[in-house]
């Protein structure tokens, strides 16, 4: 079947208390988009999202913390959009309001998880092509989520860092198993996209990051 090609839109907006960033892909000839990570901040994505005459289908998260989920239980509400995680972090989005006011945070209700993602797989979202790449370590079911021009990589890898793994779940060996083994695998011109902090490159982060 042919593919045809596609205008892609694409925009990252800090969501949340903590910062987090949130990429908006969407696709100008489907007029649909899919979010990632939306950490809050529902009303400023919905207005982003009628701005670029977008509808969103489908929110996608890296992984299933609070800070990263703390908008998506609203713009289900709002839209009726699907929202699709990692089996493995389930216990992260259902304990999510508990571990925000661990951290003195408010945060509302836990968002329903409509289906849930593997490794490897390959899904069409809003007109839009992403790969699934399953990177554990951060959390027990961390995924970095690639498309042809980019990767948002959540909180696996950040520009000269990587995530932390002193938090519930959190496996330091096999966040270094998932750097070396999944990413670093990458060609080094694709461009990822972490979930807090500057963007950066696969190459980059070969050459010059300590971890």
């Amino acid at each position: 079947k042919e593919t045809r090609p596609v205008t892609l839109i694409h925009k990252t907006i800090e969501t949340g208390a903590l910062q987090v960033n949130c990429p908006l892909l969407g696709v100008q000839e489907s007029g649909e988009a899919l979010l990632i990570d939306p950490g809050g901040n529902a009303e400023q994505l919905l207005q982003q999202l009628a701005h670029l005459n977008l509808k969103l289908t489908h929110i996608i998260n890296t992984h299933g913390h609070f800070d990263h989920i703390g908008g998506v239980a609203a713009l289900q509400q709002r839209t009726g959009c699907l929202f699709w995680i990692h089996e493995a972090d389930r216990f992260l989005v259902e304990s999510a309001p508990a571990h925000a006011a661990s951290w003195g945070l408010p945060f509302g209700q836990a968002p329903r998880i409509d289906r849930t993602l593997h490794d490897k797989e390959k899904l069409t979202v809003a007109g839009l092509s992403l790969e699934v790449i399953y990177t554990p370590g951060h959390t027990p079911g961390g995924v970095c989520l690639r498309w042809e021009q980019g990767m948002a990589v959540g909180d696996t890898l950040f520009a000269g860092s990587v995530g932390r793994t002193d938090l519930p779940g959190g496996d330091a060996k096999q966040l270094s198993a998932s750097l070396r083994n999944r990413l670093m695998s990458l060609e080094d011109a694709l461009v990822c996209y972490p979930g807090h902090g500057p963007s950066t490159t696969i190459g980059r982060e070969r050459r010059s990051n300590p971890y």
